[in-house]
């Protein structure tokens, strides 16, 4: 009993240590034909963390379409996917900058991912890579930033075009099934809105309560 007693307290004094060492990752993704065309997340270990987005040329083929000039926000994002972030960049790949694979592959973004904490630092930018878990790394950080950005979309359209709330609301439903959209618990506060808000459409508020109860809201 005495085992087990120790082990225990040894790991509750760990947990704390792990969220305020300092430690944090960082991502800095581009890719001109997006709208926004840049942004950067910030993440510490406890799944906190700041994303900011901004700049490129609104499509001109969807002019009468609400997109977010600029994102700027604080954000959550579960403690499963924030341990796994942290895990994967300690990849030695990742550190030492070996990331890109050089094959001739479509433009999916610039990624750039970079670790500093008291253990070390390091990281590396690539559009593809060939080692499978940098790549699904890199799918997911852009798909959590995808995320993001369609909740500052929604919050626009609350404001200024809520009928375009029923097609944009079934595309976050559907991209969120599929993987394009992921970390939906980042914009649990839009979804809280929409939910509760009687001035929207029945339609757009069942899939916000849908949203809400697979991201655990």
């Amino acid at each position: 009993m005495r085992i087990g007693w120790l082990a225990l307290m040894a790991l509750l004094f760990a947990l704390p240590a792990r969220a305020d060492s300092g430690a944090v990752v960082r991502v800095d993704f581009s890719n001109p034909g997006l709208y926004p065309a840049n942004w950067t997340l910030v993440l510490h270990p406890d799944g906190t963390g700041h994303f900011h987005a901004d700049g490129g040329n609104k499509p001109g083929d969807e002019s009468g379409t609400i997109f977010p000039a600029t994102v700027d926000r604080d954000v959550t994002l579960s403690s499963d996917f924030t341990n796994h972030v942290f895990q994967a960049v300690h990849d030695n790949r990742i550190l030492s900058g070996k990331c890109e694979s050089h094959q001739k592959v479509a433009f999916q973004g610039t990624k750039k991912i970079s670790y500093s904490g008291p253990d070390g630092e390091g990281g590396c930018e690539f559009n593809y890579s060939s080692t499978k878990q940098i790549q699904d790394l890199g799918e997911s950080l852009v798909a959590v930033g995808s995320t993001l950005i369609e909740g500052a979309r929604l919050q626009l359209l609350l404001q200024h075009d809520p009928l375009g709330l029923d097609k944009a609301m079934q595309f976050v439903v559907e991209a969120s099934d599929d993987g394009r959209l992921q970390q939906i618990c980042a914009i649990r506060d839009i979804l809280e809105r929409l939910k509760d808000d009687p001035h929207v459409m029945e339609r757009v508020r069942k899939k916000a309560k849908i949203l809400l109860a697979c991201s655990g809201g």
